[in-house]
């Protein structure tokens, strides 16, 4: 069995606020140390439990914060940007399932550092759904027949998981508290825990279905303000809907939606505020 690993910082053990996530502060280093070993866990409890192969994706921000030297020797690693689809890189139909690891809640939505890709996100729709990262990524995901089998992260990914993805296994590392504050387990609690839950998700992968995306889907952004719908407009095929902070597409299909989405926001984070 082949599986795919996106991880994402947000959602790691611990990690509660901007320090822990931003390559210029002071408490990075620490947390890139925590994501490696959160993924290792992960990676050791699938190759102990029958997988083939592993590849991982670094997901978060830049996409370089896991260290190679300290992963499982045999897993494999996407990591640097650009990439051309971001969070979901690499994933294809030669993987039986998919696990998403230190994810977070989509914008708007309670959970620790919530969003959906950039800051400035307030809402993202596929047709008239309300998806974050979480459910854009599974989208892909099922284009290619890819059930997600495990994702783990906050307690509010984990409510939003199972809301999108029936039977999923979910592992919840921390409670909310607020935005920036969480009741955290260890990592030496929360790797057991992922180990147990990852063994689980692979148990239980028959009861897992993909997530279909919908043909000739609709994309809609909703930004935060009116300079970051003025950019991300500029990208040709978009409509800006008048006297609103929202930018929609009309895509061929989810991954023609997914790339559409990652230039939308690329181009809206070169709004200023000055």
């Amino acid at each position: 069995m082949n599986i795919y690993m996106s991880v994402d910082m947000e959602g790691i053990t611990g990690l509660v606020d901007h320090t822990h996530v931003d390559q210029g502060k002071h408490n990075y280093e620490r947390a890139r140390a925590i994501m490696t070993a959160e993924t290792n866990a992960v990676v050791e409890s699938a190759f102990d439990n029958g997988c083939r192969e592993v590849l991982v994706n670094d997901s978060h921000s830049q996409m370089n914060n896991l260290l190679i030297e300290m992963l499982h020797p045999e897993t494999r690693l996407i990591s640097g940007g650009v990439k051309p689809y971001s969070m979901v890189q690499g994933l294809d139909d030669t993987f039986q399932g998919a696990f998403f690891v230190g994810y977070h809640a989509r914008a708007s939505m309670k959970g620790v550092m919530s969003h959906s890709m950039i800051f400035g996100v307030r809402n993202m729709y596929i047709n008239d759904k309300a998806i974050g990262e979480m459910g854009f990524n599974a989208y892909v995901a099922g284009y290619y027949g890819v059930p997600v089998l495990l994702v783990a992260g906050d307690d509010q990914a984990a409510l939003e998981a199972e809301s999108l993805i029936p039977n999923v296994t979910t592992a919840v590392v921390k409670e909310t508290i607020s935005r920036s504050v969480a009741k955290s387990l260890t990592p030496a609690k929360s790797h057991a825990l992922l180990k147990a839950k990852t063994e689980q998700a692979l148990l239980n992968r028959n009861n897992v279905k993909p997530l279909i995306p919908p043909d000739n889907p609709e994309l809609r952004i909703e930004f935060a303000n009116y300079g970051q719908a003025e950019w991300a407009s500029i990208m040709p095929g978009t409509v800006h809907e008048p006297g609103t902070t929202t930018v929609r597409f009309q895509a061929m299909d989810i991954l023609d939606a997914y790339r559409s989405m990652v230039v939308m926001t690329e181009l809206a984070m070169k709004t200023t505020f000055c």
